[in-house]
């Protein structure tokens, strides 16, 4: 019986030790939970502050439509601007390629070197 008795406090200190080691688990969770929170509070609150400024930017389709000319004036810009480049490229290209102008001639034609 005393080894019995033993063995029950000894289980009783394991069963207290497992027990506040969960609580102080249950503790940090629920310390991070309250972070978490927080930081999704902050998160939504960007959110409504962004879509707030959203809906003060005008969007009308007038605007829209000029935003579309431009951008369709830049591109037709960067083809022709592209266009220039591919030309002058090849423009460079034909004046900087070896062209031997004399075929070569034999040694024995210069004499005795």
């Amino acid at each position: 019986m005393v080894f019995q008795a033993k063995s029950e406090v000894e289980l009783i200190k394991q069963l207290l030790e497992l027990s506040i080691n969960l609580q102080k688990r249950n503790l940090e969770l629920i310390s991070n939970t309250n972070k978490l929170t927080e930081k999704m509070d902050k998160f939504l609150d960007l959110f409504e502050r962004a879509s707030k400024h959203i809906s003060e930017v005008e969007t009308t389709e007038e605007r829209l439509g000029k935003l579309s000319t431009r951008l369709d004036s830049l591109l037709e810009q960067n083809k022709a601007i592209a266009k220039g480049l591919i030309l002058l490229e090849k423009y460079i290209r034909g004046k900087t390629e070896f062209k031997p102008s004399l075929e070569a001639k034999p040694l024995s034609e210069y004499g005795n070197i």
